[in-house]
């Protein structure tokens, strides 16, 4: 009960500062990652994620997203729409967003490409305050029998939000940037102030071919990553590394001080599906929390016609 209330106060904290949903199948979801990456595929691409983060916990974290982008020739760049939901606290509190976004394709010579890319949301949150519990509420003895003295303030904003990013890359290595939350606003859905401050993300990786000159050179590889992101102070550093052989792809990160993740996934060009897990390894520990759970699915639409010398991204397959 003392966990959640404390929960609770964190919920309703009117001059707290918010921070981000995070996937951890960070290229199953590119437009959330970097808006710089739509149109990447060249082809129509529809991509959905589902994750679930500490199951264990009264509080947890359940959050969706699903996804369309596609290259167009003649406007030099791809289109995407993206669409997320997350609910805390077993929807206390809801965020949506809806996203439209536009990224320019540039050739730098013949091997290397940048990608420039732009994301305008609309971004709804809401409180349900008949799942809020005071301290007004409790008896000593028989727990929460009373009715709050407390009355609804607001429970419902929305805004306007804008990111931005780019992508750097060659066919075995690439590296980008995005800025979220380039406008600071005011998501309290009470009286007060909460500021959603702006949010960062570094991200770099290479493809690198294993096998040598055998017949498995083709469809083995590894792929380095690591992906940085800062948000008011709040830092992550994801390290790992990606193994592929033919449709197949597995992989494990570390999160700092925080979790050890595992994914592993199957991209037969078309269909493409992906599940990971996050071992906790903070004080929560794995046990409290019962880690986090995320599972993806990808559909890619073969192009009518065919997209000439398109250069894609080398980040992992699914």
């Amino acid at each position: 009960m003392k966990k959640l209330l404390f929960i609770t106060a964190l919920l309703v904290s009117s001059t707290s500062f918010g921070q981000d949903p995070t996937f951890t199948q960070f290229y199953a979801n590119p437009l959330y990652l970097n808006p710089a990456l739509a149109g990447s595929y060249g082809c129509s691409r529809f991509a959905s994620n589902y994750r679930n983060e500490w199951p264990n916990l009264s509080g947890n974290y359940v959050t969706t997203s699903a996804s369309w982008d596609s290259y167009f020739s003649n406007i030099s760049g791809g289109i995407g729409i993206l669409v997320t939901n997350d609910q805390q606290g077993q929807g206390t509190i809801k965020t949506s967003m809806l996203g439209l976004i536009y990224s320019y394709h540039l050739k730098l010579g013949r091997r290397w490409k940048l990608q420039v890319g732009a994301r305008a949301a609309w971004i709804q949150k809401s409180l349900d305050w008949d799942k809020l519990t005071f301290g007004d509420m409790i008896d000593p003895r028989r727990g929460f029998i009373y009715s709050t003295g407390d009355v609804p303030r607001g429970g419902s904003r929305g805004f306007f939000d804008a990111s931005s990013g780019f992508v750097f890359f060659n066919k075995n290595f690439f590296a980008g940037a995005a800025f979220h939350h380039m406008v600071p606003m005011n998501e309290s859905m009470i009286v007060g102030e909460s500021i959603l401050p702006m949010r960062t993300t570094v991200h770099m990786g290479a493809e690198i071919k294993i096998g040598g000159k055998s017949k498995y050179s083709s469809k083995t590889s590894i792929m380095p990553n690591i992906i940085y992101q800062n948000q008011n102070g709040f830092q992550e550093l994801n390290i790992g590394t990606y193994f592929k052989y033919s449709a197949f792809t597995m992989g494990v990160w570390y999160r700092n001080k925080d979790a050890f993740i595992i994914t592993m996934g199957i991209n037969t060009g078309r269909f493409k599906l992906g599940y990971s897990y996050d071992v906790t390894v903070s004080k929560l520990n794995n046990i409290v929390s019962g880690g986090s759970h995320e599972i993806s699915l990808g559909i890619n639409l073969t192009c009518k016609p065919k997209i000439q010398q398109f250069k894609l991204v080398s980040c992992p397959s699914f």
